[in-house]
């Protein structure tokens, strides 16, 4: 919404996480919302337990959080059986809300900036389910971004109501020699059974092969929308 209206020049969103997998609801702006995708990069995530300074882990009965942050501490989850997990905007939002709690019955998986920020403390450290937890984020913008080197390319497709309709397309980038990095497939609202396929190409909007692509559109698919060049800043 910021970046549609303008109040914004770009945005940040988290699509990836190496534990829990897309993060889904990204994958629904993306249908809903024109932007452009102008870089993605990669970073590792901590998540601490925090609450109230003076509270003990045997004192939490609720523990706020974001979905994906909640899925990827699962394995630490499970080990506080009777203790309510409640799911919120963001992991930012969460240290806020124990920091405002009238008592120490409440935690947040958070960061340690936050803990910092709002004065907690933390009862556990990095209590992601791996050591190598991390999150790949996309850049946005609401204009059409493309920087030198950008060797990624990212499109929607709607694709016909026909056996072998995805298999023409991944047959056909087999031939242009296109690799495919990922594909992933989110249900269309208010289109019954329908969906709307997510590929991240390896290739140049500009390249033969991407081109070539372009050129066969018609006979590929019913819908399309281009998503964004880029490169990965590693």
């Amino acid at each position: 919404g910021a970046i549609e209206q303008g109040l914004c020049q770009y945005g940040i969103l988290p699509i990836e996480n190496s534990t829990a997998g897309s993060v889904k609801k990204v994958y629904d702006l993306m249908i809903h919302h024109n932007f452009s995708i102008v870089r993605t990069f990669r970073l590792k995530i901590d998540h601490n337990l925090l609450a109230k300074p003076g509270t003990k882990l045997s004192d939490i009965q609720e523990i706020y959080s974001h979905e994906q942050a909640i899925n990827q501490c699962s394995d630490f989850l499970k080990n506080m059986p009777g203790v309510k997990i409640i799911p919120v905007e963001n992991t930012a939002v969460a240290a806020q809300m124990v920091a405002q709690s009238p008592d120490n019955h409440a935690a947040a998986i958070s960061s340690k900036a936050c803990e910092e920020i709002y004065g907690l403390c933390s009862l556990a450290d990095s209590i992601q389910d791996k050591g190598n937890n991390r999150t790949r984020f996309i850049c946005i913008s609401k204009n059409l971004e493309i920087y030198p080197g950008a060797d990624k390319t990212s499109i929607m497709m709607v694709l016909p109501h026909k056996p072998g309709a995805l298999y023409k397309v991944l047959a056909r980038l087999y031939v242009l020699g296109i690799n495919v990095i990922k594909l992933e497939s989110r249900p269309i609202p208010d289109r019954d059974f329908e969906f709307m396929f997510y590929f991240d190409l390896e290739t140049s909007i500009y390249s033969q092969e991407f081109v070539q692509l372009m050129c066969e559109l018609d006979d590929l698919c019913e819908e399309f929308k281009y998503l964004g060049s880029y490169s990965e800043v590693v």
